[in-house]
């Protein structure tokens, strides 16, 4: 029987309280506080090695919390997989592996439909559209491999999109992806927010956090802040999370300088 908190919209897609996330003993993130509701993009903000990618991870029930609470859709994040989809930093799917665009994204279809079973019709369409909401539906029959690290980019997002998540968990997303494919990306988010989604993203790019976010939260081995992105992404909290990383204002736009 389905979990009744998983269906209810008022039940926050991510709510997490107080948490601390630790590797063995070592804590990695301390005093993390916030929530993601339905149709909210929020921001992780900080410096590398912040605890971004750690926080992404506890979500996924891969890294545990050994302090406070990490809520997915009401239930603890391990029994709540099947409705979050991950595109991680790095994808383990390899470029030279033989596979058509087209059976990338369908694979976000195979948690639906099991492993044994062949995709029907339904899930063609489903992977169809979301191919064609990240801009390629022109390359559903090209070679994983053969392009660009932005199209490569989109069409994970488009295997994520497939799965049909009410949570969507993005790590560095426009990491090295051409303008075209940020774009792409950022008219598919969008579009993601319109259909009520939830999404948790990690960025470097404070200028495309503003652009894309409700919400900012900031990290660096604890949490300096977390709420609307006007109120977060503010020159005093961002010095107090990068430290001694300088900071320097362009007008509106804050920029870091990395060392």
């Amino acid at each position: 029987m389905a979990d009744p908190a998983a269906a209810d919209p008022a039940v926050a897609a991510l709510h997490i309280d107080h948490a601390t996330i630790a590797y063995d003993t070592e804590p990695v993130l301390t005093g993390v506080t916030g929530r993601v509701h339905a149709g909210e993009v929020v921001a992780l903000i900080g410096p590398n090695g912040a605890g971004k990618s750690t926080l992404i991870k506890a979500v996924l029930g891969l890294v545990p919390v050994v302090g406070g609470t990490v809520t997915v859709l009401g239930r603890a994040p391990a029994a709540a997989r099947r409705d979050v989809a991950y595109v991680p930093q790095a994808d383990s799917l390899d470029p030279q592996f033989p596979v058509s665009v087209a059976q990338v994204v369908l694979m976000g279809r195979y948690r639906e439909v099991g492993w044994l079973r062949r995709p029907g019709r339904d899930d063609r369409r489903i992977a169809a559209d979301a191919l064609d909401q990240v801009g390629l539906a022109d390359r559903a029959r090209a070679t994983f491999g053969t392009l660009s690290g932005g199209q490569r980019q989109r069409v994970l997002l488009a295997r994520a999109i497939a799965q049909r998540p009410r949570l969507l968990l993005l790590d560095e997303p426009f990491n090295g992806v051409d303008l075209v494919s940020q774009d792409a990306l950022l008219g598919a988010l969008g579009e993601l927010k319109r259909q009520g989604t939830a999404v948790l993203l990690s960025t470097h790019d404070l200028a495309l956090a503003q652009h894309v976010s409700d919400h900012a939260c900031l990290l660096n081995r604890r949490m300096f802040g977390f709420g609307p992105t006007g109120a977060t992404l503010t020159p005093d909290l961002l010095r107090a999370t990068y430290g001694n990383q300088a900071l320097e204002l362009h007008g509106d736009q804050i920029v870091v300088a990395h060392h």
